[in-house]
């Protein structure tokens, strides 16, 4: 299975279109799951900065030759060719998210071949960049108290070193997600497992009382990117 995230800055009236569709995978080739989401940048405020015109979509696949079908052929990849997206193969899940089906982590523990020749980013799964996205149905009366701790965590990240790409991505008013790529495995733990830091309070008020109905933490090795993206920030 492939996962794909794709970022891109169009004009405000094809955000809302991309907004508004909807990908089923009876409709499209290979494809398991995917939801279009509204990108913001991260920061330390407790609301978002919003912007209007920048468009998100998150996919999962059942191998790169679907994928390589939706990006040549599908209505709704036109508008985020200009854009930015990354190729990604799932290592590790905490928590779960159903409509991703089953991830075949066991893959990454047999010394199998990686799917695809790499593209700007190492192939090495253990020592190589890493991504991670984070996937949420969020309980709304939860709302408030998860965005307290999204922006602690988020001021933390964006201080961190060896973090490449961060955003926000969300489809009001349940699905919240971020996404974020890390120049290796050893910065992004590094974060997470700061001491006092916003991703442990985060995790650590979620574990007491939970501000998802669903969650999921999902750690990729990218190995395919394609385009170029904001700082972490912006």
């Amino acid at each position: 299975m492939v996962t794909s995230v794709h970022l891109a800055d169009v004009q405000p009236s094809t955000a809302l279109r991309l907004f508004r569709s909807h990908l089923s995978p009876g409709d499209v080739p290979g494809l398991r799951y995917g939801i279009a989401v509204t990108a913001a940048p991260l920061g330390a405020h407790l609301l978002p900065t919003p912007r209007p015109g920048r468009a998100g979509l998150i996919a999962a696949w059942d191998d790169d030759t679907a994928l390589d079908g939706f990006l040549t052929s599908h209505p709704m990849a036109e508008p985020l060719a200009g854009g930015y997206h990354v190729r990604l193969e799932p290592i590790r899940i905490v928590g779960a998210r159903p409509e991703l089906g089953e991830l075949p982590l066991t893959a990454t523990r047999n010394g199998g071949d990686v799917p695809r020749a790499t593209n700007s980013i190492g192939s090495n799964r253990e020592h190589g960049p890493a991504a991670v996205l984070t996937l949420g149905r969020l309980r709304l009366l939860r709302g408030a108290a998860f965005l307290r701790a999204s922006a602690r965590a988020e001021r933390d990240v964006l201080r961190s070193p060896g973090l490449r790409l961060a955003t926000g991505l969300a489809r009001p008013p349940r699905i919240v997600a971020t996404f974020s790529l890390w120049n290796d495995i050893a910065a992004m733990r590094a974060y997470v497992e700061q001491n006092d830091g916003g991703h442990r309070h985060a995790m650590t008020a979620h574990t007491a009382r939970p501000f998802h109905h669903q969650s999921a933490f999902i750690r990729f090795r990218p190995y395919d990117e394609t385009g170029t993206w904001h700082p972490p920030g912006t």
